[in-house]
């Protein structure tokens, strides 16, 4: 997209960049280059509708991102204060209506997390260049839509989106698969002759105690079974179902083009996904460091104060991100600046003496640093989570009351309260699939699995899911999972979804995927 308008910070903004740019690098950030453009409110929500980049291809589902957007602004029910791109060089927008101090903030709060893009072990593998790159996935699709008709390529990209979460997002950081080229030759299968069970006899009793009737059956059953491990794939589960489409679907070049393009930018984000509540902390944090200890001015305290407070705020039934990340990383700094951590502290237990401990270490700041460096959301929450600090914010766990048809609190007990956010941080809190058989029943069919953890999966969700997984295959889909506490088959034709009990043989809670390598 293009601005009608110079988009390039004025002298005030331009100075007000330099001097917060300045006090972030004092403290310690380090980021690529920065750059900031102003533009109107509706320009930005359009930006924010493709997901912070000017330029990506044509979809509906951006034109709906927008108009929600929009009428949010409109009504006052939200505003996008800012937005900033994963890049090298950093992109970030400001809004031209925002008043100096809300600026001053913007940028702050920008620095924090472009230094978490550049230095934070989840983002390593991330295009530095995804500002090209989005621009070239769109002249691809629009390519593709002139050659092979609008509607066709909307309608496979429809598909390829709704599953576009089925992937592996540790594969990055994983090796999953020993690498292999078209040169990679296997040795020679064994002679089957040389396995069979034969017992040590004579000469004149061979035939009775190793029958030839015996030793045919058990080679013709050795031949069975490798015939079924060679004509079996994947070797092991996958979970990186995207893949496993891309390289076996019987789709077309293009579609195959398109699932690649869709596949990379799902990993591209994944990484956002993963350290939502770090990253905006971390951001927070020095937002309101570089405010309130260098860049506010007397007179814009009040708004300051008002702004960061509205960030900050908790609503009815979510976690804000951004409290519990700015609040987490306070705590550590704390602990670490009065050594409120270690065998010894964990030992003690004179209450008293707990509450008057402090041994003055001063590494409170180089902890943050290296927690921004190595940790998600997930090791985050698990690593530094503490007793104290549930107990200090108030945080509980709540869950649906079936008869009062309302959500009550659930218990205030520390595990109980970390095991339910681990638990909804884990995958993004979406389900686990893996491909378990691309030639289920040696007919062609696919067979996933649902890694079952305690939760069920909506099934309207699951059979649309399905449906789509079926347009890419071409053959039918069959999935594995756990519908009230029983294992069932769900299966997609093409035309019709349909459900099977299944076995205890085939019970996903008793046959979880294996490992990784």
């Amino acid at each position: 997209m293009t601005f009608p308008y110079d988009t390039r910070l004025p002298p005030d903004l331009a100075a007000l960049k330099l001097e917060i740019e300045a006090h972030a690098r004092q403290f310690g950030l380090d980021f690529y280059e920065t750059i900031f453009e102003v533009v109107e409110a509706d320009d930005l929500n359009e930006i924010a509708s493709y997901g912070g980049f000017p330029t990506r291809y044509p979809h509906w589902s951006f034109g709906m991102s927008y108009e929600e957007l929009k009428k949010g602004y409109e009504y006052g029910l939200s505003k996008i204060y800012e937005m900033v791109i994963n890049n090298d060089p950093c992109y970030a927008y400001l809004m031209r209506c925002n008043h100096t101090v809300d600026q001053k903030l913007v940028m702050a709060h920008v620095y924090g997390h472009c230094d978490f893009f550049k230095n934070n072990a989840y983002f390593t593998h991330t295009s530095r260049k995804m500002m090209d790159d989005m621009a070239n996935h769109g002249v691809r699709i629009r390519h593709y839509a002139e050659k092979h008709g609008e509607d066709a390529v909307e309608t496979f990209v429809d598909r390829c989106m709704s599953i576009d979460d089925l992937i592996d997002m540790h594969s990055t950081a994983i090796k999953r698969h020993d690498e292999s080229t078209r040169f990679d030759f296997k040795e020679a299968a064994p002679d089957e002759g040389d396995k069979l069970t034969r017992f040590q006899s004579k000469d004149y009793m061979s035939d009775y105690i190793n029958p030839p009737e015996a030793l045919k059956a058990e080679e013709a059953e050795n031949k069975k079974k490798q015939q079924a491990i060679e004509r079996s794939f994947p070797e092991r589960p996958e979970r990186d179902v995207l893949l496993f489409l891309i390289e076996y679907a019987p789709i077309k070049p293009w579609q195959r083009d398109v699932l690649s393009i869709i596949r990379d930018e799902a990993y591209y984000f994944a990484p956002q996904g993963q350290t939502k509540i770090i990253n905006e902390g971390w951001a927070s944090y020095w937002h309101s460091t570089i405010m309130t200890e260098r860049a506010l001015e007397p007179w814009e305290c009040v708004d300051y104060a008002d702004h960061h407070s509205g960030t900050m705020a908790m609503s009815r039934g979510r976690v804000n991100p951004y409290k519990l990340g700015i609040e987490l990383l306070r705590d550590i700094e704390r602990r670490w600046n009065t050594g409120q951590f270690g065998k010894e502290w964990e030992e003690c237990d004179d209450l008293d003496k707990k509450r008057a401990w402090d041994m003055k270490l001063g590494l409170g700041r180089k902890k943050i640093f290296e927690v921004r460096k190595i940790h998600n959301d997930v090791t985050f929450i698990d690593t530094f989570l503490t007793p104290e600090f549930c107990f200090e914010h108030k945080l509980f766990s709540f869950a649906h009351n079936e008869q009062q048809n309302n959500y009550v609190i659930e218990s205030r007990e520390f595990p109980k309260v970390k095991q339910r956010l681990l638990f909804s941080l884990t995958n993004h809190g979406r389900p686990f699939i893996y491909v378990v058989d691309g030639n289920y029943k040696n007919r062609g069919e696919l067979l996933l699995r649902h890694e079952y953890n305690g939760i069920e999966l909506r099934m309207d969700r699951a059979v649309d899911t399905l449906a789509n997984v079926q347009a890419i295959w071409s053959r039918p889909v069959h999935l594995q999972t756990v519908v009230e506490n029983k294992p069932v088959l769900i299966s997609h034709d093409g035309t019709n979804a349909t459900q099977k009990n299944l076995g205890e043989a085939d019970d996903p809670r008793k046959n979880p995927p294996p490992p990784a390598k």
